[in-house]
């Protein structure tokens, strides 16, 4: 330690040279004498001229370093000729102080103010037996000061909580505590609990206390405090999470009051009768116990037999009255009725003629009196029954005439949509489609010759045509038998399509399609393709056939007695999003609306895509669509968001929306390493000269509905699919497109000369979504007796993938094998309805959410079953929901359209140990069943 030299000075002073500060003081020689005890410390006053020690306005403060941070200490004092800090014992050098001087106007003394700097590098360096110090010195005329020693740590927190909070299941009023432990930090953390991921007040909530060592104190537990609980750690340096605790609030059953004592169960004799309760005060909620004692009570009874009345004999006749008869009587005492008995049957008085129709009355004998009423009474009902027989042959005949009439007007006109859906249908003023074609059909449509079966067959699917109406057949002609044609009508208006039957499998057939290609090419240039539904509170799910687009709409997502027509649509024209910089569109444009309809619980929109999905290369964003055209970014398919989740597969995203609108993926690669994957296929027809045969090379992302544009362009110039289209993996590395024919038979073929390979730019590659991309090859046969073609197709990237498509056909059409481009189950029902929409029944998927849905301490609740089905990111999206797993099974249904895998959901919950219901053990007519008692439940 460098020590002060003491100089000598007249009069008996000395002056102070401090030669590790560059400083010199002026001191008297008593002064000066105690400066030359200790070099490490400054003396501790120095008199001169009348004044005061030092006052600290402002000390130094403890402080922590954040990272690789320095932090600043500083001192204030006031009167202070200089300031210096001391830190661990040793004076800090002049050059490292930075000092400030200023004048009190109140008391004109002057007040001086010291910045030091101390970093982490410093702190670590030191080794003492306590924490790195720093102390303020200042100086005056009189003497110094020292100021309270500031401590410097470097601040840190732990990863690992030194004790996590355990789930706990308590009844109802009971007392819940969870104890935590915050990790090891400096300075310490303070504590928050969350529940449900939502911070907790205490002080707003008097039951719950966290001020107790950091732990969480439940007084009185609620039903309402079942949930998942969280204990947050946080300093100044970060946030820690501890691992969530389940907790369950169970409530015990307890029994009601007993029920009066029922009947005695029999009528005669010895019995028992009953009461009983239930276990409903309170129900058992949450796995509590179930009532303990007996629900019914029995006890014996003796009830009196009852006794039916029977008929004494009758009395004896009376004697002949005037009126020529005589009675005779009997009573119900042989026994009487008695304890509810029956009382006897027949009558009681009896009456007849005493005479043997001899008596005469008013001038007549009696027996030509009696056949007269009779024979009145006879006609009476006579004429009684013709009456009614002719009003019911009157009514019969309207009826059959009023149902006749109406059965033909519905027999041959157009079906209005509207007419079908009652006042029951909501349609909005700002809906897109104005679609007038009727929505169902009750007879089959007949066409009127080849030319429109060729359009139904071949075309429906990739160019329907617009405006569509159809006479259709009455269900009452179709029973009897007749046989009437429908009338098939088509105007070129774009936006409107029929809902007529589309087939699952899409083939090329061999015959020649040169009037059927006339007769498109006036058709115009379609922009979008089309599909509408009509959905009420059961729900339902719409599909674009054959283009990987869908929307599911969950059960009771629309609310009760609604129902609304949803539309919709793919842009197969230009895009309207327009791409940044090096960002690429991935899917196709979807439109869905009507836009202000308002759902409940998310929907589930499909869209298809064509990136290789790794977020180490791609960064991929949902972008909409908004009232003023333009794109804004809903969010990226790796944030956090609670707004809407997108779940990412290798061919499709799967968006969970709340809002209609336009939707489209965008992609941004991150490295070189980022793939689209494009789909690869050769058509081929043959050209006006007939010894010349055109191949057509395309390279589309690979997304169904480009594909299917490529297959309608092809239709349209009578082209044929040569081989089947191939998977290629092009890499965003700038290298260019490389087409080229190889093995071309010498002496039957020959192509022209420097356009066997063609090369195509990066640029028009990478953003080939704008139109197909296509490369031409001629080739020419030498003689027209060949007729089979046989031929590679080498497509590659410089430096990445190549793909080879072996051609081996017959140029002649009737020779030529039908090769299938598409097999999707959706085209047949594009838009599906009700309970048959959904893979998993509505009793089965009920008793699911039943049971995931509460919290369980084992963890085995809706998060477990997300896991299980491969949803592992944004679980607080789920938690947002009012039944997370019904949002879940809604993302299965979406996932799984095609195949409806229902035994691997019934393993995941079997691995979950919730349930060991076999789903794909049901077979269908317990699902018609399941159906059936749902719909009568709902009054459908």
């Amino acid at each position: 330690m460098a020590r002060a030299a003491v100089a000598g000075g007249g009069a008996g002073g000395a002056h102070w040279w401090l030669p590790w500060l560059g400083l010199c003081f002026w001191a008297t020689g008593a002064a000066a004498a105690r400066g030359t005890d200790n070099g490490e410390t400054l003396p501790e006053s120095i008199p001169s001229a009348p004044g005061t020690l030092p006052h600290f306005i402002e000390e130094p403060d403890d402080a922590y370093i954040i990272k690789s941070n320095p932090i600043a200490l500083r001192c204030k004092a006031r009167p202070a000729m200089q300031i210096f800090f001391k830190c661990n014992g040793e004076w800090v050098h002049q050059n490292e102080h930075v000092s400030e001087e200023s004048l009190d106007e109140s008391s004109g003394l002057k007040v001086r103010e010291v910045f030091i700097n101390v970093t982490r590098q410093q702190v670590e360096d030191f080794h003492g037996p306590e924490d790195y110090w720093c102390q303020c010195v200042a100086w005056s005329h009189l003497g110094t000061s020292k100021s309270r020693k500031a401590s410097v740590r470097i601040a840190y927190l732990r990863k690992n909580f030194e004790q996590d909070p355990q789930g706990r299941e308590v009844p109802i009023e009971g007392m819940i505590v969870l104890h935590c432990r915050p990790p090891e930090g400096v300075p310490a953390a303070e504590v928050e609990w969350l529940k449900n991921e939502e911070p907790i007040d205490s002080e707003q909530d008097e039951n719950i206390d966290t001020r107790a060592d950091h732990n969480l104190i439940i007084r009185q537990a609620r039903l309402s405090d079942s949930g998942n609980y969280t204990c947050m750690a946080a300093n100044i340096v970060a946030k820690r999470r501890s691992l969530s605790a389940t907790v369950v609030v169970y409530v015990n059953g307890g029994w009601s009051s007993w029920t009066e004592w029922s009947a005695c169960n029999v009528r005669c004799g010895r019995g028992w009768q009953k009461r009983s309760r239930t276990c409903t005060n309170p129900a058992p909620l949450n796995g509590g116990a179930f009532c303990e004692g007996m629900s019914v009570q029995k006890i014996t009874c003796t009830s009196l037999c009852p006794v039916d009345g029977s008929w004494e004999v009758w009395s004896e006749w009376s004697v002949c009255s005037p009126e020529c008869e005589h009675l005779r009587i009997r009573e119900c005492t042989a026994p009487p009725p008695r304890n509810g008995g029956k009382f006897c049957e027949g009558l009681s008085q009896e009456s007849e003629n005493c005479t043997d129709g001899l008596c005469i009355l008013d001038k007549k004998p009696l027996h030509e009196i009696k056949p007269q009423s009779i024979e009145n009474a006879s006609d009476i009902a006579l004429y009684s029954g013709l009456g009614a027989a002719v009003v019911a042959v009157a009514v019969l005949v309207i009826g059959i005439t009023l149902y006749r009439r109406s059965q033909s007007d519905y027999g041959v006109d157009v079906i209005d949509s509207s007419a079908l859906t009652g006042n029951s249908l909501l349609l909005n003023s700002s809906m897109q489609p104005d679609l007038t074609v009727s929505r169902t059909y009750s007879g089959p449509i007949c066409l009127q010759d080849p030319l429109d079966k060729e359009l139904m067959t071949e075309s429906s699917l990739f160019n329907p045509l617009s405006d569509i109406k159809v006479k259709v057949q009455s269900s009452f002609m179709v029973s009897l038998g007749v046989s009437e044609r429908a009338e098939y009508h088509g105007k070129n208006h774009s936006g409107t399509f029929p809902h007529g039957n589309n087939r699952s499998f899409s083939t090329m057939h061999p015959r020649n399609k040169t009037p059927y290609i006339q007769n498109l090419s006036s058709l115009p240039t379609r922009t979008e393709l089309r599909t509408t539904g009509v959905f009420g509170h059961l729900g339902g799910r719409l599909v674009m056939p054959n283009t990987g687009v869908s929307l599911l709409i969950p059960h009771g997502a629309i609310l009760e007695e609604n129902s609304w027509e949803i539309y919709m649509s793919i842009n197969q024209g230009e895009p309207s999003l327009q791409s940044d910089g090096s960002e690429v569109l991935l899917s196709p444009e979807v439109t869905c609306g009507p836009p202000d309809m308002i759902v409940t619980t998310p929907f589930a929109l499909t869209i298809p895509h064509c990136a290789d999905v790794s977020s180490e290369h791609w960064n991929i964003h949902l972008k909409k669509r908004t009232q003023q055209g333009k794109w804004e970014e809903v969010m990226s398919v790796e944030d956090e968001s609670t707004s809407c989740y997108c779940l990412l597969d290798p061919f499709a995203c799967h968006v969970l929306l709340d809002s209609f609108g336009t939707y489209a993926l965008t992609g941004e690669p991150i490295t070189d390493c980022a793939v689209k994957q494009l789909k690869v296929a050769v058509f081929g027809c043959m050209s006006c000269n007939s010894l010349d045969y055109n191949l057509r090379v395309y390279c589309v992302d690979n997304t169904p509905c480009a594909f299917q544009e490529v297959v309608s362009d092809e239709r349209h110039q009578g082209g044929q699919l040569l081989e089947e289209p191939k998977l290629l993996h092009f890499k965003g590395n700038t290298f260019s497109l490389q087409i080229s024919v190889l093995d071309i038979p010498p002496f039957l073929w020959r192509i022209k000369p420097f356009t066997a390979c063609q090369e195509v730019p990066f640029s028009r590659v990478w953003c080939s979504n704008r139109q197909p991309l296509h490369c031409a090859f001629s080739l020419e046969r030498y003689t027209p007796t060949t007729t089979q073609l046989s031929c590679k197709i080498c497509i590659r990237q410089l430096k990445g993938h190549e793909q080879i498509l072996q051609v081996q056909t017959s140029i002649l059409e009737s020779e030529r094998e039908t090769i299938t481009f598409f097999a999707q189950e959706d085209s047949t029902f594009p838009a599906q309805t009700g309970p048959k929409a959904f893979k998993i029944p509505y009793s089965i998927r009920q008793r699911i959410c039943a049971t995931f849905d509460t919290p369980n301490a084992k963890g085995k609740d809706w998060q477990m079953l997300a896991q299980k089905n491969s949803i592992n990111r944004n679980l607080s999206y789920f938690a947002t929901q009012s039944s997370p797993s019904a949002v879940i099974l809604n993302l299965w249904e979406a996932r799984h359209q095609h195949d409806g895998d229902l035994d691997s959901l019934a393993c995941a919950l079997e691995e979950i140990g919730r349930t060991h219901t076999k789903l794909s053990n049901i077979t269908e007519s317990q699902l018609d069943e399941a159906d059936f008692n749902y719909s009568r439940q709902n009054g459908l």
